[in-house]
């Protein structure tokens, strides 16, 4: 049987199968770290750095909060990321993950503008609800 554990000091190699898991799901760049060691960035369905951290995700370590912001230095500098913090049920806090905000990046007035109905819909949805 293969159990899937993390603590603080697991490594980049320990890490991979979770960022390699959400970065298949959500198809977009994954980063991924422990408090002791620094970890992974995904891009494109491959491992692009064995031995990452970024600003955010430090932040994070520090803040032990979700943070979404857009960085103004490291590899994604000037994109939307969102990072949060892995803890453990005790709230230990053991690591973060972050990915490129794709959702902080639509124009969303532009994606109603070529899409009206979009509006529509969500109207009727509302009102079928109350």
């Amino acid at each position: 049987m293969i159990c899937l554990k993390i603590c603080k000091d697991s490594t980049a190699e320990d890490l991979e199968p979770i960022a390699s898991a959400v970065h298949s799901l959500l198809g977009i760049p994954t980063t991924i770290r422990s408090v002791n060691c620094k970890g992974i960035r995904m891009e494109r369905g491959e491992v692009v750095d064995w031995d990452y951290t970024g600003p955010i995700l430090e932040k994070v370590l520090e803040d032990k909060t979700t943070i979404r912001t857009v960085p103004k230095e490291g590899v994604y500098n000037g994109k939307a990321v969102a990072v949060t913090p892995i803890m453990t049920p005790d709230g230990e806090l053991v690591g973060s993950i972050g990915v490129v905000d794709l959702v902080a990046a639509l124009d969303i007035l532009s994606v109603f503008r070529e899409y009206p109905d979009i509006i529509d819909e969500v109207e009727e949805a509302k009102k079928r609800h109350t």
